[in-house]
């Protein structure tokens, strides 16, 4: 996967755009028809304490989680990125799409605090390496310098 080039996109998509909902949006499309061997793809907003459901692309998911609960909100809380093998190994992993066999997660934060979180699901056990932690993680500098 050409990850620069997916951040080249987002940038792009980005420009003269004020709307954060527009923007997330068009990035969970991009990650959606980019990546391979996923089924879910999209964030969850930092509101009130806890994670609501953003734009996103596949199944309908969990619509709250609250910080510390699953993958997104351990993530979320500890402010560090989660790739996830098996995500059914995982305490307390929150099942919104039995499908799901691995999960990366990844902060998004805005002038230094929490502004929510990148989720990806895939069907495929160990889907996501070393090499697509770094490259999502650029793909968010790349999004927090839009939004």
């Amino acid at each position: 996967m050409d990850y620069k080039l997916l951040c080249s996109q987002l940038k792009s998509l980005s420009e003269g755009v004020e709307n954060n909902i527009t923007i997330l949006s068009n990035a969970a499309a991009l990650l959606w028809y980019s990546l391979e061997g996923i089924n879910w793809a999209g964030f969850y907003l930092f509101e009130n304490g806890e994670l609501v459901l953003g734009p996103f692309q596949g199944k309908p998911a969990c619509v709250k989680i609250p910080l510390g609960k699953g993958v997104c909100g351990t993530a979320a809380e500890e402010n560090k990125t989660l790739r996830v093998d098996d995500v059914h190994s995982f305490k307390g992993h929150i099942a919104c799409d039995s499908a799901s066999n691995s999960e990366i997660v990844i902060p998004v934060n805005k002038n230094g605090a929490l502004f929510g979180v990148l989720d990806i699901d895939s069907p495929h056990f160990a889907r996501f390496g070393g090499e697509d932690e770094k490259g999502l993680e650029d793909f968010v500098k790349t999004l927090e310098g839009v939004i």
